[in-house]
């Protein structure tokens, strides 16, 4: 399987970077197109002290738990228009943008896209595969929910960043792995079972 996983500006870095951890440790993803905008890199670098800036292929493999020379990871400039996500022809499973920023989000509601991550959302949703959309703003105005009603009618997937707690987590990351794991779920994709839900 292939994805493309973009980050955007808005907080919660932490999904980003857990998100890529597990699809990389599935064993289904193949190849992960990864986009960064140049607000999730100074976000990323304030929640969890990771320099995106001057991060390569090398440094976001370590950063996520693979070995620094693996070809599982490719990292796409963000105006690099002609990069395999900006084309259907292309083909690949779907899209994750995790965290979304509202400005993202309206951006590609409108199809006024502007840079690499805009192109590969359109793209995604007029090829008709899975876009799943990872907003964390609240609260939501008026201009946010009808940008969200308009791209689910269109196809996408919003998935709120909004963990459970039925699973009792303990630390951070059992909390943050819950809405991770829901994420993946939207592709089919194994993982850890300890956040499902199993009934009384």
């Amino acid at each position: 399987m292939e994805l493309t996983v973009a980050i955007t500006g808005a907080s919660g870095a932490i999904y980003a970077r857990r998100t890529l951890i597990h699809l990389a440790a599935s064993g289904v993803v193949e190849r992960i197109n990864l986009i960064v905008s140049d607000s999730a890199k100074t976000v990323a670098m304030v929640e969890l002290g990771f320099d995106l800036r001057s991060a390569d292929e090398k440094k976001i493999n370590e950063w996520i738990g693979l070995p620094s020379d693996s070809k599982v990871l490719r990292l796409h400039r963000l105006d690099n228009m002609a990069a395999t996500p900006s084309s259907g022809s292309h083909p690949q499973a779907g899209m994750i943008i995790v965290p979304c920023s509202m400005g993202t989000l309206g951006a590609i509601a409108s199809g006024a896209g502007t840079n690499l991550i805009h192109r590969a959302a359109d793209v995604t949703l007029k090829e008709g595969r899975k876009l799943v959309l990872v907003p964390r703003e609240t609260p939501y105005n008026a201009i946010h929910i009808e940008n969200m009603l308009k791209l689910s009618r269109a196809g996408a997937q919003i998935v709120a960043a909004s963990p459970g707690f039925y699973h009792r987590p303990q630390t951070i990351e059992a909390l943050v792995d819950h809405l991770c794991f829901r994420i993946l779920d939207q592709f089919g994709i194994p993982h850890s079972t300890a956040t499902r839900w199993k009934g009384e």
